[in-house]
């Protein structure tokens, strides 16, 4: 490597830490084996999954979410050996398990490499739990570019998700997915909860709006000794328990709370549960209004719970995220099945950046809350586009070497422990008035869509061969 080279990659620590924590955590032969566990009936010929998997990278770091510009640029380097129509057609066509299986086995590597510091300080009294945000959701924007999808009018949904975010270090560790956009997915927490238990140490509390108060879901949140802190639904109904005496107080911010004991459910009810209720009293808004199996209220504080839920709204800010700064505005693909490994491959890339930001935060002695995720993606996708600008592909894989474990996190550290600017810090939080929509947007859903054309398909065909 001559000069000039070593002096550009020495201006440029935020892409080297980007391709070292890539090269860790996506390197060939750990995504072959992401392949083999989870590809179902799909299989390999000229294109290959680590293959796909940089060209899909290309496109959403370098090219806006080009697919078309990426496959091209492929072709013309060597790296895709086939045509740009094969390159769609196989992002068509991946099973939704590889989806969720990508997401969950990069993220397993990834919090080998998370620093010793936390994304988010957790309360005092629950410091012992692990907690674990459930949210879901729609994949929408999906171009219309398949033939049963033109003329559809309204927008078109991709496939829908259910997410679990690791809150301790802001990470999402797992998803259950459907190609149907209009389903529920709270259906999906009986499939979602093993999948987070397999690579989030217990005890856990689960943490999840008020479409998880499901009575038939609450006996699952407390197996292996788990909890969960819910928003109550009034369907499922409350009734309390008049022997115990209704305690009440204030929360961080001076507002007044009350707490009470009773049973969710009404008698007859199988799963009928006895919870503790915490009603947040906030001026001229809806009240807060949580359940839990945290019942003893001198060890677990109702402020420090309040707290905790309020946290929830981390995972609506890393779907923001993921939407607007890591490219899943711009759909690569049409089917629901590829925008899903989409999502999942933003999901990734959202972590990795959260890696990345940890150890700025680390070695800045800043919080990692204090660091803004969009500024620094901006600069880590800048020095990225320098570095391919600067450095040829073969350059890059002389120089990142695959490193072990031990190296990777030490390299890290090396690189931006003094990488730390004030551009990067976060701006103070305003609130803002509610959106004001001007109308109902509808959505049909591609999967249905697409499944009523290939119906039609089979009873002309059918018609024909009589």
């Amino acid at each position: 490597m001559d000069d000039f080279s070593t002096e550009a990659l020495r201006r440029l620590p935020l892409a080297e830490a980007a391709l070292r924590v890539w090269a860790y955590v996506l390197n060939q032969t750990f995504l072959g084996q992401v392949y083999e566990r989870h590809r179902g009936r799909s299989y390999e010929k000229i294109l290959t999954f680590p293959v796909l998997v940089y060209l899909i990278a290309n496109a959403l770091l370098h090219y806006r979410g080009s697919g078309r510009r990426s496959f091209e640029e492929g072709i013309e380097d060597g790296t895709l050996e086939t045509s740009v129509a094969a390159a769609f057609r196989k992002l068509r066509r991946l099973p939704v398990s590889l989806s969720m299986g990508f997401l969950t086995d990069c993220t397993i590597r990834l919090m080998e490499l998370f620093p010793a510091i936390a994304a988010v300080d957790i309360p005092e009294s629950l410091t012992a739990l692990e907690p674990v945000i459930l949210d879901g959701k729609a994949i929408k924007r999906v171009a219309k570019r398949l033939k049963a999808l033109r003329g559809v009018k309204g927008g078109v949904l991709g496939g829908r998700a259910l997410v679990a975010m690791r809150l301790r270090m802001g990470l999402a560790v797992a998803m259950h997915v459907h190609p149907d956009g209009h389903v529920n997915d709270v259906r999906f927490v009986p499939d979602l909860l093993p999948r987070i238990r397999a690579v989030v140490p217990g005890p856990r509390i689960f943490l999840g709006d008020r479409q998880f108060c499901c009575l038939n879901h609450m006996r699952l949140y407390v197996a292996e000794e788990d909890h969960f802190l819910i928003r109550y639904h009034p369907k499922v109904g409350f009734s309390r328990d008049r022997q115990c005496p209704v305690r009440t107080g204030v929360d961080s911010e001076g507002r007044s709370y009350r707490e009470e004991w009773g049973w969710l459910g009404r008698e007859t009810h199988k799963d009928r549960r006895y919870v503790r209720q915490i009603t947040l009293l906030r001026p001229k808004e809806e009240p807060v209004i949580v359940v839990t199996d945290l019942l003893d209220a001198d060890r677990y504080s109702a402020k420090d719970l309040l707290n905790l839920y309020l946290c929830r709204w981390g995972i609506e800010r890393v779907f923001q995220q993921v939407t607007e700064v890591f490219g899943l505005q711009g759909l690569i693909g049409s089917s629901p099945e590829a925008t899903l490994f989409q999502f999942s491959f933003c999901l990734v890339l959202y972590n990795i950046l959260q890696v990345v930001r940890a150890y700025v935060a680390q070695g800045s002695n800043h919080s990692v809350a204090e660091v803004s995720t969009e500024k620094l993606f901006v600069d880590v996708q800048n020095q990225l586009i320098a570095w391919n600008e600067l450095i040829g592909p073969a350059e890059t894989v002389k120089f990142i070497q695959p490193l072990d474990l031990k190296q990777t996190c030490a390299r890290l550290r090396q690189l931006l422990g003094k990488a730390w600017t004030d551009i990067w810090k976060k701006a103070p939080s305003k609130k803002r008035p509610p959106p004001q929509h001007s109308g109902k947007r509808s959505h049909v859903s591609a999967y249905r869509v697409l499944l009523e054309a290939r119906e039609r398909s089979k009873k002309i065909k059918r018609s024909a061969d009589q």
